[in-house]
């Protein structure tokens, strides 16, 4: 049996390489074993990673042997039982130490291949098939971030950015080119040194004054350098303004008094998850919270979640500030906005109907999507019957039910999955 080892040098991770090969290969093995732990695991543990179990015949690996080839006739010491012919009964398993129950199978068993995934690559297999839908770059505008470009070569610079082929290739040129009138007039001489060597003696004055001159001209084409610090050339980066597409996402959240605790916690656990997901797909992207009740404030991220400020109900007025801070700070002809609404679906009848036409009016044509989700056991709110009619008349505006924890990832999903390529 011969084993393949690699050696080859590698960095300080040198098992980084094996482990994302490891990872690609049994990918879906994988994508299911984070399935199963999504469905067990609270919102708040999802940072962690997760310990991974792969059956043992997925990933047996192929190994090299040097066969005997023909019919070959052994004879082993001591056999007083067996002849030639005879077949030999597999031997039993040992006595193990695990903790279950003894089988009456003969047949040998392999355990599990368990490792643990760290958090980033969990993450990268929960939000694999995630989005922001209509992910469009409306405009690309100049931001503060540049990226290094490669602008030719230049003559100066450090010697860690010597072009070494540029820099042979310029010698080699001026090697040419110095010495070019120099070497074909040491081709010329060589050439009558050996006409005259057949016509005249070794000491007539012109073999004499020819030999001088060979022996002058390979002198002279021996001192060019093989290499001039003028030839010497550097490559040149420039920076360059990076551009990038600028995102924007709101997070509207009811907090009237008709949301009792357990909505509030899954309207928490919700945007918990939807703030995770945007930080992790995407670096240039601002968010904003809004709470209503009566009123509608723009908070940040720990008020968001954890003030005890409650009320009546009146959608609109989160609507007046989502459309009043869009237009204030976040030009639709410069940010691409999308809004993420969580609310129970109660309010003022008179109201509701307000919230849909500000929809359809001043904020739909500005985002790029629109996503609701209506928090209740029961049926659908009067909110819900008036944002049926904005989505009748807008394809990206989305509206889902949530009546239990159990819901919130399959609408999670649902809500942001990717865009089937058109």
């Amino acid at each position: 049996m011969v084993h393949l080892i690699d050696r080859r040098l590698q960095g300080k991770n040198k098992s980084a390489v094996n482990r994302e090969r490891f990872l690609r290969r049994y990918k879906g093995q994988i994508r299911d074993a984070v399935e199963r732990a999504i469905k067990g695991r609270s919102i708040t543990d999802m940072e962690s990673g997760e310990k991974v179990s792969i059956p043992a015949k997925d990933v047996n690996e192929p190994s090299f042997g040097h066969a005997h080839g023909g019919v070959w006739e052994t004879v082993h010491p001591g056999n007083k039982e067996y002849q030639k012919g005879d077949r030999v009964a597999r031997p039993k398993g040992g006595s193990g130490s695990g903790s279950g129950q003894a089988g009456n199978s003969d047949q040998i068993t392999e355990d599990d291949f368990i490792f643990e995934l760290t958090r980033e690559e969990f993450l990268n297999y929960f939000f694999e098939d995630l989005e922001l839908p209509n992910m469009v770059k409306t405009q690309l505008t100049a931001t503060t971030e540049f990226k290094q470009q490669r602008a030719g070569y230049k003559m100066s610079g450090t010697p860690t950015n010597i072009h070494v082929l540029r820099s042979l290739r310029g010698a080699l040129g001026r090697r040419i080119a110095v010495g070019s009138k120099s070497h074909r007039r040491l081709q010329e001489a060589e050439a009558e040194l050996k006409l005259l060597l057949s016509q005249v003696p070794d000491d007539d004055p012109q073999i004499v004054a020819l030999r001088q001159e060979i022996h002058h001209l390979r002198s002279k084409l021996m001192a060019i350098p093989f290499i001039d610090p003028f030839d010497l050339r550097y490559s040149n980066r420039i920076r360059v303004p990076k551009p990038s597409s600028q995102a924007v996402m709101f997070c509207i959240m009811d907090v009237s008094g008709s949301m009792d605790e357990t909505k509030k916690d899954i309207a928490k656990r919700f945007f918990i998850l939807l703030y995770l997901f945007l930080q992790r797909a995407y670096d240039k992207i601002e968010v904003v919270f809004i709470r209503h009740h009566t009123m509608a404030d723009e908070v940040d991220e720990n008020d968001f979640f954890h003030s005890r400020e409650s009320g009546g109900t009146v959608v609109s007025s989160a609507l007046q500030l989502l459309a009043k801070i869009m237009r204030e700070r976040y030009a639709s002809n410069d940010w691409n906005i999308y809004v993420a609404q969580a609310s129970d679906g109660d309010n003022w009848d008179n109201d509701s109907v307000a919230c849909r036409q500000l929809l359809i009016n001043t904020i739909m044509p500005a985002v790029q999507y629109y996503a609701y989700v209506e928090i209740t056991e029961d049926t659908p709110q009067n909110l819900w019957h008036e944002y049926t009619q904005v989505l009748d008349q807008h394809r990206h505006f989305a509206m889902q039910l949530i009546k239990s924890q159990a819901d919130i990832y399959p609408v999670f999903r649902e809500l942001f999955k990717k865009q089937e390529k058109s």
